[in-house]
């Protein structure tokens, strides 16, 4: 028995080294994501068509909000269409065995296409995708790194002017780390190294790009905090909805939090500042949204801008 425990002792040890030195994540050089990211993408001159993967932290409204916003802005052709499930990691949107929880419900949005279909297309300008949360779970269970690259590859081997990008999503709002320590602390190991950036160590030539909605939230509460408050934005709290008891949602955002990430989306997409666009919207149902207030949504406006600009991830120049 003892010699068996050391075997297998031994086994898992030489399991983990094959693991850690040809199987792991590859992670290019700091150089190499230097030059990679560069050179800005060159900004659309027409409306985008966009294709939106991932779960309710997607939902139908940011998609819908973002139209609105880019209508404004003068892209009046802009079109989107969508595949999200509920709490669906990538891994499980590319299996066609996997069921896909929710999408009985959302197919009746209206905006619903069939993700492999839609991704390999080529009908689509940019593809944006995401992953789902808790991140670090989603890495680890349900292999984010391999199903993002297969996305990303499906996407680029359907047009030569195809973008693809990844969604930087957030966190539980009461998370016992703290809200902003985890979107601070967890873009760079898992959001970039596990997921971003071992797609870019396979083409260096045509990276994915990054809609880093984390950062910006994490960055908004740090220039609320500085001002000593805003009208209408007390706390990361308010960007948040409720459930359907009337409850405080600790993960799902109510239409300040929406409109926030969507402005996200219309900055990197379009390489635009959304400073200056509408800040009363409506949802994807055709109900008015809560709108921030004028002073919030200036603000939310000039953050997302000198967050996006000053990412060259997103791939908007400075």
């Amino acid at each position: 028995m003892r010699v068996l425990l050391l075997a297998l002792g031994l086994a898992l040890v030489i399991a983990t080294a094959v693991w850690w030195f040809w199987l792991r994540p590859r992670v290019p050089d700091a150089e190499t994501v230097s030059a990679a990211y560069a050179t800005p993408l060159p900004p659309p001159a027409e409306a985008l068509r966009v294709f939106h993967l991932g779960h309710s932290l997607v939902g139908p409204d940011i998609p819908f909000m973002l139209q609105q916003l880019a209508q404004a802005a003068g892209f009046e052709d802009h079109a989107y269409a969508s595949q999200v499930g509920w709490g669906t990691p990538l891994r499980t949107h590319w299996d066609p065995e996997i069921e896909i929880m929710g999408l009985e419900t959302v197919r009746d949005q209206g905006d619903w296409a069939d993700a492999r279909e839609a991704v390999g297309s080529g009908a689509y300008d940019a593809v944006v995708l995401t992953e789902m949360v808790e991140i670090k779970d989603a890495i680890r269970y349900h292999d984010s790194t391999t199903y993002f690259g297969r996305w990303a590859d499906l996407a680029r081997e359907a047009g030569p002017e195809v973008r693809v990008y990844l969604y930087e999503t957030w966190h539980w709002v009461d998370d016992p780390a703290g809200w902003t320590n985890r979107l601070e602390g967890d873009r760079a190991p898992y959001w970039e190294n596990a997921i971003l950036l071992p797609d870019l160590a396979r083409h260096p030539e045509r990276p994915a790009h990054m809609i880093p909605a984390g950062t910006v939230m994490a960055r908004l509460m740090a220039e609320i905090e500085a001002r000593g408050g805003v009208d209408g934005i007390p706390g990361p709290e308010a960007l948040f909805g409720v459930d359907d008891q009337g409850r405080p949602d600790k993960i799902h955002l109510g239409d300040l939090g929406k409109y926030l990430v969507a402005l996200t989306h219309f900055a990197v997409l379009y390489q635009r500042s959304p400073v200056g666009l509408p800040y009363r919207l409506t949802r994807a149902d055709g109900s008015p949204a809560d709108p921030p207030t004028p002073e919030a949504a200036r603000l939310m406006q000039e953050v997302v801008w000198e967050t996006v600009t000053s990412d060259p991830m997103t791939g908007v120049a400075q």
